[in-house]
């Protein structure tokens, strides 16, 4: 699994990136100022836990096990809902009712479980 990580990490990052480009370069002007600011925010929770699902396949493959494993998970499933709720409303005035909370959790869960598998005895 731990290539699995580095890989959607990868795509997360470069997908931020191009968000990050697209928000600077092509959407000033064409958006409230609000919702721009909105699209910013979803790329920076973007590119902070591209950056963890990196580490997540690289802890996973040390020593990490399977709570680095289940951390990635989380991470992913936050990413899509999290972001993906925020872009929806930013850029398309697209409401997802609860998406954007529960991916805000599972992004905190990703951390606690990256943390658990931290302290957790080596397998």
């Amino acid at each position: 699994m731990h290539r699995i990580w580095i890989a959607l990490g990868s795509l997360a990052g470069l997908s931020g990136v191009a968000m990050a480009a697209y928000a600077a370069h092509g959407l000033p002007g064409r958006l409230a100022p609000e919702a721009l600011e909105m699209v910013r925010s979803g790329v920076q929770m973007q590119l902070w836990h591209a950056l963890a699902l990196v580490l997540c396949g690289v802890w996973a493959a040390g020593r990490g096990g399977a709570l680095a494993d289940w951390a990635g998970a989380a991470f992913v499933l936050g990413i899509l809902g999290f972001c993906g709720s925020v872009y929806a409303l930013g850029l398309g005035g697209v409401r997802l009712p609860a998406v954007a909370p529960v991916g805000g959790v599972l992004m905190m869960a990703g951390w606690a479980l990256l943390g658990l598998s931290a302290l957790w005895p080596a397998r």
